[in-house]
This record gives structure tokens, sequence and C-alpha cells, in this order.
């Protein structure tokens, strides 16, 4: 029931000056809504983030110290004291750190400034999930039954009997799948409910879980609601956020395309009378789960999150509502300007979570200096939010999420459509990210059905393994990459007979390469033989001859190519026939070529492998073989010497080409063999490498 008259924790006052006491993107986001305001801004940043994007993004910055969260980001009072010293009215913990923090709102509100969320005691009555589902029992949102732990002596727990299996364990503080365990057996329950109990005790000061039954083929969907200090509430629809690892999101879209509109108007109305149960203010997130075919009887409530969500971009662009406008008013002690009835859903939005960690490797973490970063493949037709640029750090001691790419359609194959190709036109370099898997699923047939459950990950393996592009769009690449650093080796040359392009005019033998996607277990042995604009090339590992000498047929692939036109930045490649335009950018330090190439349909990195390696080179005086008669133009170590995989050795020239003889593992070079001017044959040990014994 809305009312005139504020209720507990309502301000009244102006934000003219906020600090912004996060990182990332969430700082860039909501700098930008702020400023729109006309409301000036305050940030902070540890030691790692000194050159980082969001502190950039804020009118003033200042420097916390530490590297890890709980030097910097966490520290509450050095926050709220920045705050007060440069005059913010107000202070939006954005999400994590502080968002869900009780007593951090208590310490901000204590120390006069507006706390833009809702007030402590609603973060701590909804931050437990055991209350939060009690409470929403009591106000009739569809749920199912809650089994809670009684705690016994000598520290035993009593658990309830009857519960119907498969169950799930869950810890009635924090979130992120900490203390959450599956149980399908019922002699399995007990050790299910120590083991989340532990967990939580570990990550959250609190051990406490509690049961409920386990929907197996489900779909997490959620409501955004937001509500003024006036007891007006409303719900900006549904998301489904159904696309998870480690029971993280990685895709978000609104509307569900999933579930029945009794099972919408359901939990819509549920979440909103759960907020009006406790005066809620401030934005926050009603999360249920429905069955797979998303029906009225299956709903479970789960849980609220009393703060703004990562996936709250797709929820702005159907509705056309500014979320971070609207916290700010309600904060100020503003009435909410919306009414339910003016809420209205127009098209379809998808967001995905671009993370630096490795899928393959079971979405372990990746770390390191990114040196290319453009999302913007798809123009001004995606909303990108990012707190990264090329240059920057990725930290072990801060979240993996990079960006997040949001398009918005009239409908949802058109949405899904938009977003793949802007994905497989950008390209981050320096990680390991989910790019290629993102990119993957927007194509694949059972998300474009709508059949994208919490399983998805594990029934869909193929997706989660996609390592780019694929077919003739990879092999675009691969020779995009060939040709170019082919080109690029011929600019100082002196020798005046060779097309104008840089290729030689005739080779009689070909040339053979061996090439990997970087991140790849993969490997591209390419042979080619090159005629004015045009290249006879074979791909797949070249034919051996057997125990008589003798070689089988050729069953490797072959294609024609012909070079269109060439810049120092991208090739127009045609491959059997069809046209490819290949943006290009070539490394060759470190005495490896190493050359980045995108298209339409995607980019990879690729390295030039040394393919001069002995196959006895792992045996005792072991090293690398000339591959082919030549002359050494340059030695670039000597005995005693230590290097490291990929250290430049020798360079041999053949057929008016330099060959980089380079070092395949770290080794101690005990005899160089030829030095410059010297004639190889084929065959020649050239380096060898000292035995290594273990002491």
């Amino acid at each position: 029931m809305s009312s005139t008259a504020p209720l507990p924790g309502s301000t009244g006052r102006a934000i003219t000056k906020l600090m912004i006491a996060n990182r990332g993107e969430i700082v860039v986001r909501i700098a930008r809504t702020a400023h729109r305001l006309g409301i000036s801004t305050v940030g902070v940043f540890s030691e790692p983030d000194a050159d980082a994007m969001h502190a950039d993004a804020v009118d003033v910055a200042v420097a916390l110290g530490g590297s890890t969260p709980a030097e910097s980001y966490l520290r509450a009072d050095e926050v709220i004291e920045i705050a007060l010293r440069h005059g913010c009215d107000a202070l939006h913990p954005g999400y994590g750190f502080f968002a869900e923090n009780a007593d951090v709102a208590e310490r901000v509100v204590a120390a006069g400034l507006i706390w833009v969320g809702p007030t402590a005691d609603q973060i701590r009555t909804l931050g437990n999930k055991v209350a939060a589902k009690r409470l929403a029992i009591e106000s009739d949102v569809p749920t199912a039954p809650l089994f809670e732990i009684v705690a016994g002596s000598a520290g035993a727990v009593k658990i309830p009997a009857g519960i119907p299996m498969p169950a799930l364990v869950k810890a009635a503080a924090g979130g992120g799948g900490r203390g959450m365990r599956v149980v399908r057996r019922a002699d399995e329950l007990a050790d299910a409910v120590a083991a989340g109990s532990r967990e939580a005790a570990s990550s959250f000061g609190d051990g406490t879980v509690f049961i409920e039954p386990f929907i197996d083929r489900a779909r997490h969907v959620e409501v955004q609601i937001i509500g003024d200090a006036y007891g007006n509430v409303v719900h900006l629809g549904e998301r489904e956020c159904s696309i998870q690892r480690r029971n993280q999101k990685i895709i978000e879209e609104s509307p569900s395309a999933g579930i029945t509109p009794e099972t919408r108007e359901a939990i819509c109305d549920g979440a909103v009378a759960l907020a009006r149960s406790v005066g809620y203010q401030g934005a926050g997130t009603v999360e249920f789960l429905v069955d797979e075919v998303g029906s009225v009887d299956s709903i479970n409530f789960l849980e609220v999150n009393t703060r703004l969500q990562v996936e709250h971009p797709v929820t702005e662009a159907v509705t056309g509502v500014d979320l971070v406008e609207l916290q700010l008013r309600v904060a100020a002690g503003e009435v909410l300007p919306l009414k339910q009835q003016s809420v209205i859903a127009q098209g379809h939005a998808i967001e995905v979570r671009l993370v630096a960690e490795d899928p393959v490797a079971g979405w372990l973490p990746s770390t390191g200096t990114i040196t290319a970063f453009d999302l913007d493949g798809g123009g001004d037709l995606v909303r990108v939010d990012t707190g990264f640029r090329r240059g920057a750090v990725v930290s072990p001691d801060y979240d993996s999420l990079l960006a997040k790419v949001i398009a918005h359609e009239a409908t949802r194959a058109e949405a899904a459509a938009k977003l793949s190709r802007a994905l497989r036109a950008a390209e981050v370099a320096g990680v390991t990210t989910n790019l290629a898997a993102l990119a993957e699923i927007l194509g694949e047939s059972d998300f474009l059905a709508a059949r994208t459950l919490t399983s998805y990950l594990v029934e869909h393996p193929e997706v989660v393994a996609a390592m780019g592009p694929s077919g003739d769009d990879r092999v675009a690449l691969l020779l995009a990459a060939v040709f170019a650093t082919e080109r690029s080796a011929r600019r100082t040359d002196a020798v005046t007979s060779f097309a104008p392009s840089g290729w030689r005019n005739l080779w009689t033998q070909g040339q053979r390469e061996v090439w990997s996607a970087v991140g790849s277990e993969w490997t591209d042995p390419v042979e080619y033989t090159v005629c004015g604009d045009a290249a006879d090339v074979r791909l797949g590992p070249w034919p051996q001859p057997d125990e008589d000498g003798v070689i089988a047929d050729d069953e490797r692939r072959r294609v024609a190519i012909r070079l269109l036109s060439v810049t120092d930045e991208r090739l127009a490649i045609e491959v059997d026939g069809v046209r490819r335009v290949v943006q290009i950018q070539i490394d060759s330090t470190g005495g490896l070529e190493k050359v980045r190439t995108r298209s339409a349909a995607g980019a990879l990195a690729w390295e030039l492998q040394s393919q001069f390696v002995d196959r006895r080179e792992e045996a005792e005086g072991g090293g690398p073989v000339c591959p082919l008669p030549g002359t050494v133009t340059a030695v670039s170590v000597v005995a005693g010497d230590h290097v490291e995989p990929g250290a430049l050795l020798m360079v041999v020239e053949a057929m008016k080409m330099e060959h980089k003889i380079t070092a395949a593992r770290a080794s101690t070079v005990a005899e160089v063999h030829f030095k410059v001017g010297s004639r190889v044959d084929q065959g020649d040990l050239l380096v060898s490498f000292a035995t290594t014994t273990d002491e």
C-alpha cells in the first residue's frame, strides 16, 4: 500500500556528490548515470588498479593501497572517511564487496551519508535464506517446502525425516554456490549437510544450512523489483539466467522464453508481495527455480539479492528504464516515478558475461595483461559494459568478469544473431576467455529453441570446448597468418624478382611451416608453393616414407589461394574461390612469428612453431636439424648458453628466405656445429644440447 509519508530510512536529501565504493565495470556504469544527472563522483582504487578504467571514469579517484580486497576495497572505515573528506552525500556499493553488508550500511548512515540500497534491517532479513524463505511462505509467495536443520547436543544436527529426493543442501548465508550440495540418496544426506556446513562456515562465517527439494531440470528465473520509502513497489519483469558454470551465471535474458504466462504472473506478483511485506527500498532481485516446462506448479522461491544485479542491463533494455537512476532517486527520498501499469517490456534482450576463464580447463581463472580488447564488433548495435581496456592487468585478487555485452532486438532470434555476430567479430588477447564458447552457445540449436536449463553446459560440452572459427573460416585465418608473415619477411629483401605483393614469382619446391592457434593444443602443418599472386596449399601432416623409403599417396587437403589485396593491417584472401577479408597484426619478437587474425567469423591468434626439431631431441645430444639445404646467415648462441623455449639459435637462408631455428625447450647449448657462411644440408644437426641429469 503506497502513501505520501516516508517510511523509516528515508533521507529526503539531494545527492550532489556520490562515492562509488567498488571497482571495474559497475563503477563505470554507475558513474555514467550519475554524471548524466549532474552528480559528481568519487572512486577508490587499489595498487593493481592504479591505471584501471574505473579510476578514470570518476571525477576523483583516491588510492586505497593494498592489493587484495581485504587490503583495499573492503576497508569500510577508510572508504567512508574518504567519502566524507571529499564532500560526498551518498555511497553506492555497486555489487559485491559492501553491497549486501548490513553492518557497513549502518556505518555509512551513522557517518551521515546516504546508503544507496535497502536498509540494514532489510538486508539482514532478506539476506538470510532461511529467514527469507519463512517470510516468502508467510507472504504467499509460491515456493517449495523448507526443511530446517536443528542443532543438537555436542555439535550434532537433527535432520528432518521424510525429505523427498533429490534434495538440495544450501547455506543460509552468502551465495555463489558455496555450501551447496545436491543429494540424490537419503543415506548421503548427513554427509552432504556436514560438508555444506563446513564450507559455509569457512566462506561466510556462518555454518547454518537448510534443505529444500531439488528440481533436476530447472530454469533459474528472477524478478527485478524496486521500491521507495513511501511503500511503493513495482516489478520490471523477469530475467532468465539458467546457463551457469559453478552455479554462477554467464548468459542472461529478458523476458524468459521458457515459462508460461501463468508462471510469469505468479512470480512477479509474489516478488512484489514479498518486497512490500518488509517495506523494501531500492533495487533488488527475487530469484526462483521452475521446472523444465516453466509450469506454475513447480515454482520454488530461492532468495532475494538486496542489490543491483550484474545482469540488470537486459531489464533496462526491454523496459527503457535506467535502474541506477531509480536507485539514486529513491535513495534521495523521491517518490518512485513508476507505476506498475507503465512498465511495458518491448522486444528481447540477451547479455553474455565475458570472463577471464578457460572453459576447456574446467573454467579455471586466467590472469595476465590484456594485449587486445575490442568488443565493438557490432559497432553501436550492442551495449558493452566493461572496466577493462588494452594494457589492463587481470589480477588473481578480483572477480574474473571482464565485460558484459548486451543485444536488444524485436525478437529473441534477432537478439541472439546480433550478439553472436558481435562476439565473433570481437578480439580479446593476453588472457584466456570464454569468448568462443559464448559465440558458440548463441548459435546452438537448443539455445535457439529456448531449451536453456541449469544443466545446459553439462549437456552441451561441445560449446564449452569451442575454440573459435572452424572449417574454411579457420583455414582463411590460418593462411592469412602464413602469407602475411611471408610478405613481411620479404619486405627488406634486396632481390627484385618478386611480385609487387612481395610473393615469389615462382617456387619449384613447397615451403613447409607448422602453426598453432594460441590456447589450442592443435597444430596446423602447411605446405605451399607460390606463383605470382596465387599459391597451391596443402594442409595436414606431410607424408612420411615407409620402411622402404616409399611415400604413400598424399591425402592432405589441397586448396587454391589468391591474395587479392594487401596492406599492413589486412588481407583480402581467396580460398577455393571464396573471398574473405582478414585483419592482421604481426609480432616477430622472441624468435617466433605470432600473428593475430580476425574476420567476420571470429578471431584467432597464431604462433609459428619450430618445425626443425630433431625427433631424437629428447635423447642425449639431441637438437634441431636443418630442414633443407641452405646457408647459415646468423648464429645467436655459443656453447654454455642457457636458452628458454622459443629462443633464437640460428638463422638459415634457403630458397631466398630466412628460417629461424629456435629452441623447443629450456636447454643448455653443448655445441654449435656451424658458423655464419657455412653450407648446411637437410638433416644436419645444427646445435647440440647438453644432457640433463637428475642430481
